[in-house]
């Protein structure tokens, strides 16, 4: 019965790590083709049936997308606007995800409630809107355009208040005792400790600039100002006559390797700060 039992046991854990290996690859497929397209000639990335491997491999064309577009422009714009937001929303939702969490106010909870209908609304919404602000100051065609309007976020907010309200009460009335004030609290004991959660709203915050498409579109359209997303789509068909599609993943494949490298490197500490907040 224990050997029944054992093989049984041996079955079920195959069958897990195999479901859980298709479910990789069907994930990994898409950046490998990309990879694989990026290498090849145009003829065979429009080739049907298609070609997997190309018959030669086409290094140039991660030459030529330096050649064709400014590229090194795209990726100082894109660092520049993502770590500004990534700094600008760690700092402002942990001010006010804090002062939802641990500050006592009147009208505390409805507050918070009108804040998250935010989350309701598309961000499609918003565009005129802050179109026409930025054209009233005068931003258009800047890297402040991409850059305030993502310094503040609703979901940043709600994330780590929820971390904040699980960490215990008796940190912040020990630190009450000692004489320190709300943000002497807030600064050096609950940021540190906060730490996994920041990390968490960091990622999400730099993914989410990193691939933003259709605000630079709209505020922006000089090449010098646009960031890797919308200066990509300078290589579709809308604005070439043909899409050159190798060309196009080689700089898909310069453009998503820094994020790639930024998760891999901080994917314990996100997955601990999503556990976290979702722990009350």
């Amino acid at each position: 019965m224990s050997v029944y039992t054992s093989r049984n046991k041996m079955g079920k854990k195959l069958f897990i790590h195999l479901l859980l290996i298709a479910g990789a690859l069907v994930m990994v497929a898409p950046f490998i083709w990309m990879v694989l397209t990026s290498l090849k000639s145009l003829g065979e990335s429009t080739q049907v049936p298609p070609v997997i491997l190309p018959t030669k491999y086409q290094w140039e064309n991660y030459t030529h997308i330096f050649e064709m577009l400014p590229f090194l422009d795209f990726y100082w714009n894109t660092v520049i606007t993502t770590l500004a937001k990534v700094v600008g929303q760690v700092f402002l939702c942990s001010l006010a995800a804090y002062a939802f969490a641990r500050i006592e106010f009147p009208g505390r909870n409805a507050l918070f409630i009108l804040f998250l209908t935010v989350l309701m609304v598309p961000g499609q919404v918003f565009l005129l809107p802050q179109f026409m602000i930025m054209k009233e100051l005068g931003w258009l065609n800047t890297l402040t355009a991409l850059i305030v309007p993502g310094l503040f976020s609703a979901f940043g907010t709600f994330l780590l208040r929820q971390f904040f309200m699980s960490l215990p009460k008796e940190l912040e009335e020990a630190a009450k005792l000692d004489g320190c004030n709300h943000f002497q609290i807030y600064w050096r004991i609950m940021l540190p400790l906060a730490k996994p959660g920041l990390i968490a709203l960091a990622i999400f915050v730099a993914l989410w600039s990193w691939n933003d498409l259709m605000w630079p579109l709209i505020v922006n359209s000089t090449p010098d100002k646009m960031p890797l997303s919308a200066g990509l789509a300078y290589l579709t068909g809308e604005h070439t006559n043909l899409t050159n599609y190798p060309i196009l993943m080689a700089g898909s494949v310069l453009a998503i390797w820094p994020m790639i490298i930024v998760f891999i490197f901080l994917q314990k500490h996100f997955v601990e700060g999503i556990t976290l907040t979702g722990s009350k």
